[in-house]
């Protein structure tokens, strides 16, 4: 069998089963190469050509296996394989984390915020890091940066230090473990959030692959606003004069609008629109 075949009869199966898709691929089709190039330990970025190869018995067995797999356990692609990519780096996950997505890397890629922070920051905080992915994509984005990657979460702070390590990253992001704000220090010149605001409707209407990530991760409560009220009370404390802070809150506008009608937050461009990440300086939170 051709690797291609391989991968068009896994894609019909994903997409017989109903899954729901979103954790790093938006199709059964890619999700379907991703497994099956992952499970044949061969690159994702395979050249077109290289699909004509042929795989083995054994090697079909497998890849059915691990497609078998994930219609049967409903789990995303990024836990049967250890591994997610964002902005072309690989991050280590498992169950213990929601799979890294933020739309806030798109930000940090297409430097968008630039325009509203005074020069390069040296400051910065990652709150509710989870697997540490932001934590790393602002490190590199800002070699001369220190960031303090913070979650309330110590499972995830275990699954952030992998990640950390990995990218070589220990001697500039510290993890550290609090509720909110609790372990943050003061001063940063940036904070990433990208918290828990799934509204508890939305929440009841998950797929299970969503389902299956920590609910810690993205419940935020009633109108999905239970975290970021207090952040946006509290938060001016932890900020230097000029700081920015980005904070991303999906498909929760109508509900950011209703609880700060007070705020003008600059919306910033994403692959999921133009109001599911905003901007806030120091100087709005505290006008």
């Amino acid at each position: 069998m051709k690797l291609r075949t391989l991968i068009e009869r896994a894609a019909a199966q994903l997409d017989a089963a109903g899954l729901a898709f979103g954790h790093g691929t938006a199709n059964a089709h890619d999700e379907a190469a991703w497994l099956a190039l992952w499970r044949l330990q061969l690159p994702l970025d395979l050249a077109d050509d290289e699909l004509e190869r042929t795989v083995s018995a054994e090697q079909a067995a497998a890849v059915d296996a691990l497609i078998a797999q994930r219609i049967e356990s409903r789990q995303p692609a990024a836990y049967l394989t250890g591994e997610a990519w964002l902005q072309g780096l690989p991050f280590f996950v498992d169950e213990r984390v929601i799979v890294p997505r933020s739309l806030i890397a798109e930000v940090l890629a297409e430097g968008s915020a630039e325009p509203w922070l005074a020069a390069a920051p040296a400051s910065i905080l990652d709150l509710c890091t989870g697997n540490g992915s932001l934590a790393v994509l602002a490190a590199l984005a800002w070699p001369g940066a220190q960031i303090d990657a913070t979650d309330v979460s110590a499972d995830a702070l275990a699954v952030a230090r992998r990640n950390v390590d990995r990218h070589g990253l220990a001697g500039r992001i510290r993890l550290r473990q609090g509720d909110g704000l609790a372990a943050a220090q003061g001063g940063y010149e940036l904070v990433l959030c990208n918290p828990p605001y799934v509204n508890r409707q939305s929440m009841q209407a998950l797929p299970a692959e969503y389902r299956a990530e920590p609910a810690l991760a993205l419940d935020g409560g009633a109108d999905g606003m239970d975290f970021i009220r207090p952040l946006l009370r509290d938060l001016p404390a932890h900020l230097a004069d000029g700081g920015v802070l980005l904070l991303e809150i999906g498909h929760e506008r109508a509900h950011f609008d209703a609880a700060f009608p007070h705020l003008q937050p600059v919306w910033l461009a994403s692959s999921a629109g133009d109001d599911a990440v905003l901007l806030l300086t120091r100087e709005d939170l505290t006008r």
